[in-house]
């Protein structure tokens, strides 16, 4: 599965991907990328072999792409936050072949509902 977060907000987009391969990531973040052109401005990844076409999804959407350090996912701390929200409807081991796409569509509308204290209690949608 593919999660993008709007750093500020927190509002989540997110696809399921048959296999974890570097084309079939950069398909689906553009995908989810491409009505929002030019509201993103920067990408940031981790170092994982998914995102090796992360060049492509840059020039689609025209946004910066950036990796953190090995090691350090403190420095992609709203997406780690996010994906533990996540494990809140769909728990460690989940076999995404076995969830619908209506199942994590929900599951993205009620985290994009769901009110945040760092945004005063408002939701990120």
């Amino acid at each position: 599965m593919v999660t993008l977060v709007e750093r500020r907000s927190g509002y989540l987009l997110a696809a399921r991907l048959p296999r974890l391969s570097a084309e079939l990531t950069q398909k689906a973040m553009i995908r989810l990328l491409k009505s929002r052109r030019g509201a993103v401005q920067t990408i940031t990844l981790d170092n994982g072999s998914e995102f090796a076409d992360h060049e492509t999804v840059a020039r689609a959407v025209t946004a910066a792409t950036y990796f953190c350090d090995p090691y350090c996912p403190e420095q992609r701390g709203t997406n780690e936050n996010t994906n533990g929200l996540i494990r809140q409807y769909f728990p460690g081991g989940t076999d995404f072949w076995q969830v619908s796409d209506a199942k994590l569509r929900e599951m993205v509308e009620k985290l994009n509902d769901r009110p945040r204290k760092r945004l005063g209690y408002r939701t990120p949608a």
